[in-house]
């Protein structure tokens, strides 16, 4: 996929059928089903969310107008004007998403790495992730909730609703280890016929009042939001939930290109959504009983039950979309060390997307059981939502300041009216969210919170080491000139070092040199570095700087969308006179016991948290694919 973004940009100057075009179109559906799943089941609740909190219970004129105003211009600023227009245009080498936007504003940024930008990105994953565990729940829960209305239902259909959701979640969960590969294909052409019925939706209501066309213009909206005065504010947040998965546009550009998913969301998406939500609208005013629930009354009774299928099946995509991009946020985040190394697995063997992560997939799984067993119903689980995503949203923001600033080469004043217009609107969402705290806003929030200290700790624990292991250990230039007067006994074969400084002789090696007394004829320092982009040609993969006839340093380094491979970039060795036989070498690893000290750069209690997340960190042996035959390891103790 590294080359989509260049393909979309060609494929404009593409004759009608060229190859280009055809790629063109299957990428903007493909996008269509990974892209726009969260956003596409939003009509499901947002309208009634809306309406329920209103005042007067949502039935009046001015309340269906208001609503839909809003929730078409928040659409149409959120979304279009503020992700596809702009943001979009922000990406690291195709890449998207906030971590992709912080390492770009950290390559741009004159300062170099800026603890400003890095305490940012780590805010956008945390919130990222209190998403990632309501998005399943609600949009299952809303899709599965279509029963207690549907024509011919059993008795007591009601009482199943909690089962059968959990049950549709529970078997998606389990179904990760297996790659989504074989399924994945069907889910753009799924989506784009979701997207079509809700259009569909829609225009068979307008006719029932042509008058919602009104709420096109901005006026009622702001003339709503001042008549319901405080409880405006409370709307507001109901509203938001109509652009929940905006950020899903910027995050999956990588996969998909910037002018597919740029294309599918002004000629289809966004065409389809307005015009349910206006169907939504114009069936409310006609009948002001269903604004208990609009989507649902829409729906004609000779087609309730294929409508009700395909909304779950929407639903489930939209939930897949979520997980996989829990999947992707976690390795990028383990390989610009906010996190420790986590157990990664390939599901696929062509697509470097498709991955899984056993400890995020149950951690989730967790996750969106407890909620969908707390809240029971996606009117309350639609409380606890929003304020992760408007706190995401304004983390993009702040780091777009960079990237107008220093990458655009902008004036000063230029990025901050930018920043300031955008960060305004979600200022002013990120408090009406902020309002439904006590009503489970509070749960996404913990989460990001936990999710922070975990991030700092490691990272904070992480330097720590660092600096009191090269204070402790000798530069691998003086061992050099040591090791030249007195000569150690030779092995042969060659021996690869595993440390992250260079310029100090790694631990391993100087216990070996300590405890047997041994130098391999050929010795390798290797060095994995984690680049700022998104990923690294093989031509740019490896470095070899000669130390001496004994030693080499040998770095290799790896995008932060990438799965390290150890075996394989060694064989990039060849073509720069680097030769050895895999099966005659030696990985040595040293393998550090950390202990607790009130006396250390931490407080006692985050040095324990530290300590638990060394001590289940993947092995290293396993994490970059080397040979555990080949591999010898060799403790020693520190504090932190």
């Amino acid at each position: 996929m590294a080359d989509t973004a260049v393909d979309a940009s060609k494929a404009s100057e593409d004759p009608p059928h060229s190859p280009h075009k055809e790629k063109f179109w299957a990428l903007a559906l493909g996008s269509i089903g990974v892209v726009f799943g969260d956003i596409g089941t939003s009509p499901l609740y947002a309208m009634r969310e809306a309406l329920a909190h209103s005042k007067g219970g949502g039935g009046g004129e001015l309340a269906v107008l208001g609503v839909v105003s809003l929730i078409t211009w928040a659409l149409i600023l959120v979304v279009t004007v503020k992700y596809v227009v702009f943001l979009m245009r922000a990406d690291n080498k195709g890449e998207g998403g906030t971590l992709a936007l912080m390492a770009l504003a950290q390559r741009v940024s004159p300062g170099g790495r800026s603890t400003m930008i890095f305490v940012l990105g780590m805010l956008g994953a945390a919130l990222f992730y209190g998403d990632g565990i309501i998005t399943p729940a609600v949009s299952v829960l809303g899709a599965v909730e279509g029963l207690r209305d549907a024509p011919g239902a059993p008795k007591g259909v009601a009482d199943l609703v909690l089962p059968i959701s959990a049950g549709i979640l529970i078997g998606l969960f389990l179904i990760q280890s297996r790659g989504t590969a074989s399924v994945a294909r069907f889910f753009g052409p799924i989506t784009a016929v979701w997207f079509l019925v809700l259009a569909g939706l829609g225009l068979y209501h307008l006719a029932d009042d042509l008058s919602v066309f009104r709420a096109l213009s901005p006026w009622y909206g702001v003339v709503f939001l001042f008549d319901n005065g405080f409880l405006g504010f409370v709307i507001l947040g109901s509203v938001f939930l109509a652009v929940t998965g905006a950020e899903a546009l910027y995050a999956d550009m990588g996969h998909f290109g910037k002018k597919p998913i740029q294309a599918a969301w002004l000629f289809m998406v966004l065409p389809c959504l307005l015009l349910n939500y206006l169907g939504q609208g114009a069936l409310v005013l006609s009948h002001p009983e269903s604004r208990a629930n609009p989507f649902f009354d829409m729906i004609p009774q000779a087609i309730y039950w294929p409508v009700l299928l395909l909304a779950t099946t929407a639903a489930v995509i939209a939930s897949q979309a979520v997980i996989t991009g829990a999947f992707s946020m976690t390795q990028q985040a383990v390989q610009l060390g906010l996190f420790p190394r986590i157990d990664i697995r390939r599901t696929s063997e062509t697509q470097a997307g498709q991955i899984f992560v056993p400890y995020v997939n149950n951690m989730l799984l967790i996750g969106v059981l407890v909620l969908l067993f707390t809240f029971r119903t996606s009117s309350n689980l639609a409380s606890a939502y929003g304020i992760a995503v408007t706190g995401s949203m304004f983390v993009d923001t702040l780091l777009f300041f960079y990237i107008v600033r220093y990458m655009w080469k902008k004036p000063m004043w230029v990025a901050a009216v930018a920043s300031t217009a955008f960060g305004i609107l979600d200022v002013v969402f990120i408090t009406s969210n902020l309002l439904k705290f006590f009503n489970g806003a509070w749960l996404p929030l913990v989460l990001g919170a936990l999710l922070v200290i975990v991030m700092w700790t490691w990272t904070r624990g992480t330097r720590i080491l660092t600096e009191k292991t090269r204070r402790d250990s000798v530069p691998l230039l003086e061992l050099v000139d040591i090791l030249k007067a007195r000569a150690p006994h030779r092995a042969p074969g060659t021996a690869i070092f595993l440390t992250s400084d260079p310029d100090t002789a790694p631990v391993a090696l100087m216990h070996n040199l300590k405890h047997n007394k041994v130098l391999h004829e050929k010795n390798i320092i290797l060095t994995i570095v984690t680049a700022e982009t998104p990923r690294v040609s093989d031509d740019n993969r490896i470095r070899i700087e000669p130390v001496n006839d004994d030693f080499k340093k040998l770095v290799i380094s790896y995008g932060f969308m990438e799965t390290p491979n150890v075996p394989k970039a060694l064989g990039l060795c060849r073509k720069q006179g680097l030769k050895f036989d895999i099966m005659a070498t030696s990985f040595f690893l040293g393998r550090r016991s950390v202990v607790p000290s009130a006396q250390s750069g931490m407080p006692l209690w985050q040095d324990k948290i530290y300590i638990f997340l060394m001590r289940n960190a993947a092995n290293p042996t396993d994490f970059y694919k080397i040979p555990p035959g080949r591999v010898v390891e060799m403790g020693t103790q520190v504090t932190v």
